[in-house]
């Protein structure tokens, strides 16, 4: 299992490798809770042990808010994630990296996690309950995960493999 600053600091590079451009550290946030979720989707089980609270803005990293800069995660020892960790995530940059961190916030609050996270608290509190581990996997459970690299549904590649016997 990897851990989630060595998950955010490869995010980190990958966008800046894609787009030029240093991340936001909202938007950083919403890709790895997205990486979370489709590792959850892919593989059944979290990319990452850390947990994300139901910040008004959307699911934040406490371990990660604590670190950002503008030059990337300021920790100790990062290493390096696994390539299965790294294929996700690129994808997940390449998916929704181009979408504006506050589109991307509004999207997180459509998420059941976040929302049971946030019941009881203003609009305006920041809050600070965990997202429940049980309600990301029913997130995952209503994405059909989506490959950019192959162009293809997750769904579909046995279809492919079937196809070309």
């Amino acid at each position: 299992m990897e851990r989630v600053i060595d998950v955010a600091q490869f995010i980190f590079d990958e966008y800046k490798r894609q787009s030029g451009e240093v991340i936001d550290e909202m938007k950083l946030h919403k890709l790895l809770y997205l990486a979370q979720r489709e590792n959850i989707a892919i593989l059944g089980e979290p990319m990452f042990p850390e947990n994300f609270e139901g910040w008004r803005y959307g699911p934040v990293c406490r371990e990660v808010r604590l670190c950002y800069t503008s030059d990337g995660m300021n920790a100790a020892n990062l290493r390096e994630i696994s390539s299965e960790s790294a294929y996700i995530s690129k994808s997940i940059v390449l998916q929704y990296g181009a979408v504006e961190s506050w589109k991307l916030s509004q999207m997180s609050h459509n998420e059941i996690s976040w929302v049971n996270a946030r019941k009881g608290l203003s609009a305006n509190t920041n809050g600070d309950r965990i997202l429940s581990l049980d309600d990301i996997r029913i997130d995952a459970g209503k994405v059909r995960p989506y490959d950019p690299i192959w162009d293809m549904y997750y769904d579909e590649f046995e279809d492919a493999e079937v196809a070309q016997e």
